[in-house]
């Protein structure tokens, strides 16, 4: 897929113009305008001071969940002298503050009325359920995880050990259940009713009735009323909040009215992705294609110079047999010469003996007197 930077420049000028006539007036990002939630939404009151850090919460989150099970099962109490906090394979833990006496402390995601979470996701993965919980849609998020640097409670968490399906995790308040009429699982377990759940303004006025029947014995806050515009889970503490690692600098300031001027630009952005994309991809097949164009050069002129290579070493090999084929056929030929002037050479020494031999015979031989030639008698005539 070739294309000319003219063109790609072309079709972003276009783009550009479209995203700011058109897309701007609808903004996924965060609005000025202060939510005060939804009526009737729901809650959970956590009263720190009734919490005696039996873990059975998390166990039921991690089963209603269906979550992997921990290392060490929830009744080891031990893993409370560590300070945790939520993660991909736990959307609840409680965590202990060494006062006098101690306190146990749950942590999960605390809903918020303007959730920070929710401000900063562009394409609303995150959003704020009239329930009054922060819900999340797997098949919307594009993982920018946006959502973990904007929570002022540092609580989603991203599944980085799933490379295939990775994904934004934390606490649904129990959602599904509640819309079947139960209560959120953590809710449902507690031995000491350290969890009510209910309608948020209820809670508000069940904690501010405690406070108010033991002004000893809490804290004169609830915590999540106000904070950073309110908090579908409130907090009441027999001691200062900070001490039990709750923020204090938040403010009452709703999180989307520090993020508006920022993400009012995000639907230029989100409309321009298409273009930059297709360009970065015409962009990058171009050059994968001038790579692979390159790598198939380089690979046939190896494969050249490795078949010259061979025809050389064959030629040379093909010499060298043919030279030491003439010089094995010469050194036959003379072998077989030398071999045969020798014999010849035997042979005939072989006959001379033999004559020699014959002549010494023929002249060792003895006269027979006997056999002494006959007198013919002319001598006496």
């Amino acid at each position: 897929m070739a294309i000319s930077r003219r063109k790609f420049l072309g079709t972003l000028g276009a783009a550009i113009g479209a995203t700011t006539t058109g897309a701007l007036k609808k903004a996924y990002g965060a609005s000025n305008k202060h939510f005060k939630g939804y009526p009737d939404s729901l809650g959970v009151l956590h009263d720190t001071t009734k919490c005696i850090g039996c873990r059975k919460c998390e166990q039921a989150c991690n089963e209603v969940n269906k979550l992997d099970k921990p290392e060490r099962p929830f009744d080891d109490l031990k893993v409370l002298d560590q300070k945790r906090r939520t993660d991909e394979a736990a959307y609840t833990v409680v965590n202990k503050f060494n006062n006098r006496p101690e306190v146990f402390v749950k942590k999960q995601c605390n809903h918020c009325q303007e959730p920070a979470c929710a401000s900063a996701c562009f394409v609303k993965a995150l959003r704020k359920d009239k329930s009054g919980a922060v819900v999340y849609d797997e098949s919307l998020c594009v993982g920018c995880r946006y959502c973990m640097v904007a929570c002022p409670f540092n609580i989603p968490a991203y599944t980085y050990n799933d490379p295939l399906t990775p994904k934004v995790t934390k606490c649904t308040m129990c959602l599904p259940r509640i819309q079947e009429g139960k209560l959120p699982g953590c809710v449902d377990i507690c031995p000491k009713e350290a969890l009510v759940f209910g309608k948020r303004d209820n809670l508000l006025k069940i904690a501010k009735k405690r406070i108010s029947k033991h002004p000893d014995h809490y804290i004169d806050h609830v915590y999540g009323e106000h904070e950073m515009g309110g908090t579908s889970w409130l907090y009441l503490s027999g001691i200062p909040f900070e001490q039990i690692d709750m923020r204090e600098d938040l403010g009452v300031t709703p999180a989307p009215q520090f993020t508006s001027g920022a993400l009012g630009t995000v639907p230029i952005v989100v409309g321009l992705w298409p273009v930059l994309l297709t360009g970065v991809y015409a962009i990058s097949k171009r050059k994968e294609k001038i790579a692979n164009q390159e790598k198939e050069d380089a690979v046939q002129k190896t494969a050249n110079e490795a078949t010259e290579e061979m025809n050389k070493q064959l030629s040379q090999l093909r010499d060298k047999m043919t030279k030491e084929k003439e010089t094995a056929v010469q050194n036959e030929v003379k072998k077989a010469l030398d071999e045969a002037a020798k014999k010849a050479e035997e042979e005939a020494k072989a006959a001379l003996e033999v004559d020699e031999s014959s002549e010494d015979e023929e002249a060792d031989e003895p006269v027979d007197d006997d056999k002494a030639p006959e007198d013919t008698g002319k001598e006496e005539e």
